[in-house]
């Protein structure tokens, strides 16, 4: 019996010295070879010259290649770098140099806010007698990029209860202390008694707007709402629409009750109906990303039972009083991207609906 158990014993250990050998073997190769490509590494010709300025914008387009100057290889991934937190932060990457080793290597970059505010502001700016302080701030745009709430400011001498001219300067100040000075003129008049207009605006034709900007790559449609009355939507076809964008609804101001646009149903249906491919937008007044999201989760209740091929856009464009919102550009952006974001993971394309001015002046690329 004792001559079994030593014999089993025996085997017990060999088995456990071949496992141990087989799990030794694979482990001691991983760490030769990775011994070996730090030898490599160590004796490798690295040449990487960074440049002196490192500095750079928020949100700002950068990558990797964006900071170096000269280097000996190819960068293995050039991506692009994060800039939407200000800061310090370290940039790694791997590149492959001219003698075929792949190298590991770190700078430091510096992302600030340097763009100074922004004021929309004309040369001569117009107020009747009697307006108050409060009006006039808020007719006159002072916003920045980042700040939600630059310090905004006349400097000079006038009196909004006396008619006439006065030469001042606004002057904006975010809390990185970039500024904007723009000097204007501040109008203050007595209002005419009989202030009805007689001037009619001319109506812009759909041909003639064929006429002037249809080409092979371009499609030529139409933003409908309850403005527009009781639509012909054969006859819209008949005149070559090629697709039209609906309003869906909006809300009484901000964070007001939410309406339905008179003519959406009736509009919807109708160009349903006649095969004309349908988009849709939200007059939106949110102002933070919550109730960006609660505007997103209310159209799509009121789009569920309808074709909608051409996405949902969002509808933002309070600038004539967008310092009551007490919000930079960029909350204004991730405001509109809350929403895109909420729409499309209901398999809706989304859109932002801007104009070209305001696109470049306010809104960060999104993505």
């Amino acid at each position: 019996m004792k001559k079994k158990i030593l014999i089993l014993s025996l085997i017990f250990i060999i088995v456990a010295g071949i496992i141990a050998g087989i799990v030794y073997i694979p482990v001691y190769k991983e760490e030769k070879k990775k011994k070996e490509e730090e030898e490599r590494i160590a004796n490798a010709t690295i040449i990487v010259e960074i440049k002196k300025d490192t500095t750079v914008s928020f949100m700002e387009d950068v990558s990797v290649s964006s900071f170096i100057e000269n280097i000996n290889g190819k960068i293995i991934d050039d991506y692009r770098i994060n800039t939407s937190k200000l800061g310090t932060q370290t940039i790694k990457f791997k590149y492959v140099n001219d003698e075929d080793i792949t190298i590991p290597y770190k700078y430091s970059i510096n992302v600030v806010d340097n763009v100074p505010p922004e004021i929309w502001l004309s040369e001569t700016k117009s107020f009747a007698v009697g307006t108050s302080y409060e009006d006039m701030m808020e007719k006159i745009t002072c916003a920045d990029n980042l700040d939600d709430n630059p310090k905004c400011e006349i400097i000079g001498d006038y009196n909004l209860n006396k008619v006439g001219k006065y030469n001042l300067t606004y002057k904006a100040t975010d809390n990185y202390n970039n500024t904007t000075e723009k000097k204007f003129v501040l109008n203050i008049y007595e209002p005419s008694k009989d202030s009805s207009s007689n001037s009619k605006k001319e109506p812009w034709y759909y041909k003639t707007i064929v006429e002037n900007y249809k080409k092979d790559n371009t499609k030529i449609g139409i933003d409908v709402s309850s403005w527009q009355g009781d639509i012909d939507f054969q006859a819209v076809k008949e005149a070559g629409v090629e697709f039209v964008f609906i309003r869906v609804g909006s809300t009484k101001g901000i964070n007001g009750e939410y309406f339905v646009d008179k003519k959406f149903e009736q509009n919807i249906k109708g160009f349903n109906e006649v095969g004309i491919p349908v988009g849709v937008y939200f007059y939106s007044y949110a102002n933070n990303k919550e109730s960006a999201i609660k505007d997103a989760e209310w159209v799509l209740e009121q789009i569920k039972d309808y074709k909608v091929e051409l996405g949902v856009a969002y509808d933002w464009e309070s600038w004539a009083f967008y310092n009551n919102f007490h919000q930079s550009f960029y909350s204004t952006t991730m405001n509109a991207k809350a929403f895109l974001d909420t729409v499309a993971k209901e398999g809706y394309k989304g859109l932002l609906y801007s104009s070209k001015n305001y696109l470049e002046k306010v809104w960060f690329p999104l993505e």
